[in-house]
Order: structure tokens, then C-alpha cells, then sequence
């Protein structure tokens, strides 16, 4: 990619986990309306099953999760309790056990939990829904100071799928965001879940955080390809001081520009692909055989809140203080305050406080954004046939597109948007034309690059 087109393309956009996006949520979506959203999902319709955990023993300077710094367990203890009655409280609206395909727990750090509180979590879930024999159970780790009990607990309690955040493997690195975190405890934490069957194994990694360089982030892919994990997330690190104030911390002098970052990301990505994983959407990687890999072979991948999934569910149950679920009317959120979603769920009510309810453009735009986000390409006027509209109303996004063709960031041939390869890491520009939401330059978002 020419760097003078990364300057020219490089925009703040959504990261496109949702259509539409956070900003469009608001106060109108309540509990009442959720409760109703919620009574009509169809009994045989498969669920998945978010699980906020807010907080961590530390604080990581580049992070942008809703998440508490606690020095005390009593309100982790506090939370879980809160959270067991928000489980039968949603349970029991949703009436006869419901089968669930995919469960997520994240932070925050979920492994926070002590494991007698893992176990009961968990045990809570199992009582309250039937969990479908291939779901998949997946779990945010924070390795350090994570003891092999919690594993176990992990373990017993059904996961099959473990997420460790590693983020860059240089001391410095590492002091300068507030996260050591030496590479034997990362290896230890995968070694151990190996040993006890869990052995599908994510890794995240970041660029643009400080003092990064290309070099390091060469070594940063080469020591984590050594513990062998199934799938890679290689995310930019979104520097928003504006709205996470704790990112202040990080010296603005210290993060790399555009160009290294552009560099540092094709580094990873090319280094990760000469080792046979496959490059999905905006930022993963998989292995050949693994099920996300299928499921972009097979058209069938999808984007929500947790990234890249092989999810098709069409119902997410978010559950905990500011998580996110997605159902078919539309999107909800939870209060983020603890205290607020607690009185919520101890007056019998959903601690809901925000969302947005779909009309059919919203469900046809988000169709075409998460094609494009997904398979770098889509074919407007099929995904239009299957809404039942023609795609004469999306001239404006097509107009908008046009500028972009000389300058090799999509190509357009009729109603079909490709995206080539080169292009890739502006996908969320391009996905950008189809948002009619969208501020020009909306200082809530972060840089496509």
C-alpha cells in the first residue's frame, strides 16, 4: 500500500462489531422492551451467552475494556452474586431450558474469579441452560498470576477454548504500558491448559503500542509461533486518552506513527502467513484446519462484540455490568455502573441501559458491512434480493466508493465492492461508506490505521 494512500484513507471509523454502532444507542431500549425482545426468540432458537467480569488487580495503560482496578476480592464475591440472580432472572423470562451453542466470558479479566467461583459460574450456567454438545466454551485469560487451581477449575467447568492476552513480549514494551508479563508465565498458562484438554488456544497481540518497533514485532510473532496457539488476533492498539483517560499515561512521543504501525501489522501478518496461518478479515489468523478458517471458506463467518467468530446464532445474551447482546429486534446494553445494573437485577428487572432496535436498512447495511468486514468483498444486489429491496438505495454509498477506485482501495464491478488484498487493512473505510450514521471524523472512533 502507498503511504501517501494510507494518509489519504486513514479515517476515524468503527471497528464495525456491531450495525449500528454504540454511538446509535440510546435510552429508549429498556428492560420492559427487553423483556418483550426476549419472550419472542423462538423456544428451538440456539443462544449464545456472554459473561461480563469488570475488573482486574491492574491497570493496562492501552486498555479500552469496561473494567474496575480492585486491590480487594469482597467485590468481585459481590459481583458474582449480582450475577448469578441476573442469570435466573433472564433464564426465567426466557422460560424452558434453552440450548446454548457458544459461551464467551470476558473483561475485564473473568479469571479474576477464585476457582470455588469459577466452578459455581459455571455450575449456574449448566443449571439454567442446556448446553449443545459441540458448544464451544471460550474464556479471556490473564496468565499472570494465575495458579494451575484456576486452571483446573477452568478446566472441570467445561471450557474448550482459552484467549490469552499477550500483547508484546519486550520488557520495555511491557513497563511502558503497565502489563510485565515474562514469556515463561504466558507458556506455562498454555502448557498447563494443553495438559488438562484445553487445547484450543487463542493469542492476542497488539501494534502501535510504545517504543514498538518492526523488529520487535518480527519477535514479538516468532516467540508466541513457539507455544503453537490455534488463532492470533493482531489488533491496533487505539490511542483515545480523550475517552479512556488512563491512556494518558502512555508518552504521545513514544507511539509509533502511521507508517510504523502500517509496517509493524504487515510485518506480523506476513510473518504469521509464511508459517501457514490464513489472514481473516481485518485482524486474525487461523490455522488451515481450524473452524474459523472453514467458516470463511464456506461464506458462513461472522463479526460481533468478541471480534471474529464462527457464531451463527442469531441471539447473544450479554450478562454482567456494560456488556452487549444482540438479538434480531436489535441491540441492548447494560448499565456500566455496577451499582446501577445490581439495583436493576435486585428489583427482578434487566439492568438495562441503553440499546437500539433495528429497522430494515439497518439490517441490510449490516448485512453488506459484515461481508465486506468478513470476505473483503459482497455483491450488493444479491444482499439487497435477499432483504427485499433494490440497490438503487445505496447509490450514495457507491458514489462515495467511486473516488476510492483509482486509488486501488476497492474496486467495483456492477453491484459487486471488492476490497483487494493490498487494501485489507483500510477495510473498515470502505465498510464506512455504507454507515449512514456515521460523523464525519467522529472523535469516538479510532484510526483505520
Amino acid at each position: 500500500m502507498v503511504k501517501g494512500i494510507l494518509e489519504k484513507y486513514d479515517r476515524l471509523v468503527p471497528r464495525y462489531t456491531s450495525y449500528p454502532t454504540a454511538p446509535q444507542f440510546h435510552a429508549g431500549v429498556d428492560g420492559s422492551m427487553y423483556r418483550d425482545w426476549l419472550t419472542s426468540l423462538p423456544e428451538d432458537m440456539p443462544l449464545s451467552l456472554y459473561v461480563h467480569v469488570p475488573f482486574c488487580d491492574t491497570m493496562c495503560w492501552f486498555c479500552g475494556c469496561n473494567t474496575k482496578i480492585i486491590n480487594r476480592y469482597s467485590p468481585v464475591e459481590a459481583y458474582l452474586e449480582t450475577l448469578l440472580r441476573e442469570i435466573d432472572l433472564i433464564a426465567d423470562i426466557l422460560g424452558p431450558k434453552r440450548t446454548v451453542d457458544h459461551i464467551h466470558w470476558g473483561g475485564g479479566s473473568p479469571t479474576i474469579l477464585r476457582p470455588d467461583h469459577i466452578r459455581r459460574l459455571a455450575g449456574a450456567l449448566h443449571n439454567r441452560f442446556s448446553f449443545a454438545p459441540d458448544a464451544e466454551f471460550a474464556v479471556e485469560i490473564d496468565p499472570r498470576d494465575l495458579g494451575d487451581d484456576s486452571l483446573r477449575a477452568l478446566a472441570e467447568s467445561g471450557v474448550t477454548r482459552a484467549s490469552l492476552g499477550v500483547q508484546d513480549v519486550n520488557g520495555q514494551v511491557q513497563r511502558a504500558v503497565n502489563r510485565i508479563q515474562p514469556v515463561d508465565v504466558t507458556r506455562h498458562v498454555i502448557d498447563t491448559l494443553r495438559s488438562l484438554g484445553v487445547d484450543r488456544i487463542n493469542v492476542d497481540l497488539m501494534y502501535g503500542l510504545p517504543y514498538q518497533t518492526v523488529e520487535g514485532m518480527k519477535n514479538n510473532v516468532d516467540t508466541v509461533l513457539t507455544m503453537q496457539p490455534d488463532r492470533l488476533s493482531l489488533f491496533g492498539y487505539a490511542h483515545v486518552p480523550w475517552m479512556k483517560t488512563h491512556q494518558k499515561k502512555i508518552p504521545d512521543e513514544a507511539l509509533p506513527g502511521r507508517d510504523g504501525r502500517h509496517d509493524m501489522m504487515m510485518t506480523a501478518a506476513g510473518g504469521l502467513m509464511a508459517q501457514g496461518y490464513r489472514w481473516i478479515g481485518l485482524d486474525h489468523f487461523a490455522r488451515e484446519d481450524d473452524a474459523m478458517t472453514r467458516a470463511l471458506d464456506a461464506g458462513e463467518l461472522h463479526r460481533n462484540f468478541q471480534g471474529y467468530t464462527t457464531d451463527p446464532c442469531p441471539a447473544l445474551i450479554g450478562l454482567g455490568a456494560s456488556s452487549i447482546g444482540s438479538l434480531p429486534q436489535g441491540y441492548i446494553q447494560n448499565h456500566t455502573p455496577v451499582r446501577t445494573w445490581r439495583a436493576a437485577i435486585e428489583a427482578g428487572e434487566p439492568g438495562i441501559a441503553k440499546g437500539v432496535q433495528l429497522n430494515d436498512d439497518d439490517r441490510l447495511r449490516r448485512a453488506i458491512i459484515e461481508r465486506l468486514m468478513c470476505d473483503l468483498k459482497v455483491d450488493v444486489k444479491a444482499v439487497c434480493e435477499a432483504y427485499g429491496c433494490t440497490p438503487e438505495t445505496l447509490i450514495p454509498a457507491f458514489d462515495a466508493l467511486k473516488p476510492m477506485e483509482p486509488d486501488g482501495v476497492c474496486t467495483i464491478d456492477g453491484w459487486t465492492v471488492t476490497i483487494p488484498e493490498h487494501a485489507r487493512i483500510l477495510m473498515r473505510t470502505v465498510a464506512a461508506m455504507f454507515d449512514k450514521y456515521l460523523a464525519p471524523d467522529a472523535q469516538r472512533h479510532s484510526r483505520a490505521v
